[in-house]
């Protein structure tokens, strides 16, 4: 196969979407159908009162499994915007240096892909990403790109900012279920860390297809840092899917099946897609946190008080990993095979 037809950031400018691209009709993301999602508070981690953002945060994840906008999070704009300067540049780069990054592997630490699952997917999504491992940050960083030049120095120190506002969260998500702050840390162990620097070309037939299809996230939760200029990310709730409008010097917060897992369905794994446009290319920086490989996921017994029985069998991360990646991106929840 010839390089640029493995990518969509080729450089080539497509009058039609190539049909390998193309959603059959009643799968299209039916672009007009689409509302802003206006209703979900945006959190001040800022604020002096501690159990008032706990509160919040609670709310948030039981009502829409998303906080659709921190703020006061810890992460300088400076790095924010360095971070989308950055992916930026190294999407623009000649072909074939972002080529020689390419893999189809989705265990390979450090890789170039396109779409979702290319092996198994049968339409392809109108998405480039370059998918790194983050932590230990002296493990992994050695692997990284070393062009653009300050790409390491840059995605590092973003990747340390981001973590230490990961564990903060994880901590009140934990006192939001009545849990001790601790609790889901000692559950999902050290907490690994991912990062999907996603790029979304202009397409030429935005109606017809999706940078990515609805989905959940596999890990605990996500941390997303938008392009403030272009828009894409969409959330389903009550049936209705919702525009999320990035803010300025905010993230947007998801959560992820292991949470949902963890908290015995009291907090729900949101399902979310990336819709593209035909004017702008989109960037996003999506940053996993993920359980320990060997973690065993299961929720603590203070969430059986009332009697209700466990929902989901007791697994490791490891193992949900693989299941996941073995399936197309758009089929049923993959935490249904992990139910009782």
């Amino acid at each position: 196969m010839l390089l640029e037809t493995k990518v969509v950031s080729n450089g080539i400018k497509y009058s039609t979407l190539p049909t390998s691209y193309v959603r059959p009709v009643t799968e299209r993301p039916k672009l007009l159908e689409v509302t802003d999602c206006e209703k979900v508070p945006v959190i001040d981690l800022g604020c002096e009162d501690e159990s008032f953002i706990i509160q919040q945060i609670g709310d948030a994840c039981r009502d829409y499994g998303f906080f659709q906008q921190v703020i006061n999070h810890g992460v300088s704009e400076e790095i924010m915007e360095k971070m989308l300067k950055v992916a930026d540049d190294f999407f623009t780069l000649p072909l074939e240096e972002k080529m020689k990054l390419y893999s189809e592997d989705p265990f390979k630490t450090v890789r170039l892909s396109t779409s979702s699952n290319v092996m198994k997917e049968t339409v392809h999504n109108w998405r480039d990403y370059l998918r790194l491992h983050c932590y230990p940050l002296e493990k992994y960083a050695s692997e990284w790109p070393s062009n653009p030049s300050t790409f390491k120095e840059i995605v590092g120190k973003y990747c340390i900012k981001i973590r230490f506002l990961g564990l903060r969260l994880q901590q009140a998500i934990s006192e939001s279920l009545g849990l001790e702050k601790d609790c889901i840390e000692k559950i999902l162990g050290q907490s690994g860390q991912h990062m999907s620097i996603n790029y979304y070309p202009p397409c030429p037939e935005p109606e017809l297809t999706y940078g990515l299809p609805a989905h959940a996230d596999p890990n605990s939760f996500t941390i997303l840092l938008q392009d403030t200029q272009v828009s894409g990310l969409q959330v389903l709730k009550d049936g209705k899917w919702l525009a999320v409008k990035p803010l300025p010097n905010a993230l947007v917060i998801n959560i992820g099946d292991q949470l949902q897992a963890v908290s015995n369905g009291k907090y729900k794994s949101v399902w979310h897609r990336a819709v593209v446009n035909a004017d702008k290319p989109r960037i996003s920086v999506a940053s996993f946190l993920c359980p320990s490989n060997d973690a065993v996921i299961n929720a603590p017994k203070e969430l059986f008080i009332s009697g209700s029985p466990p929902i989901y069998r007791d697994y490791t991360y490891a193992d949900y990993y693989k299941k996941y990646w073995g399936r197309n991106l758009d089929e049923e929840h993959c935490l249904e095979l992990f139910k009782n």
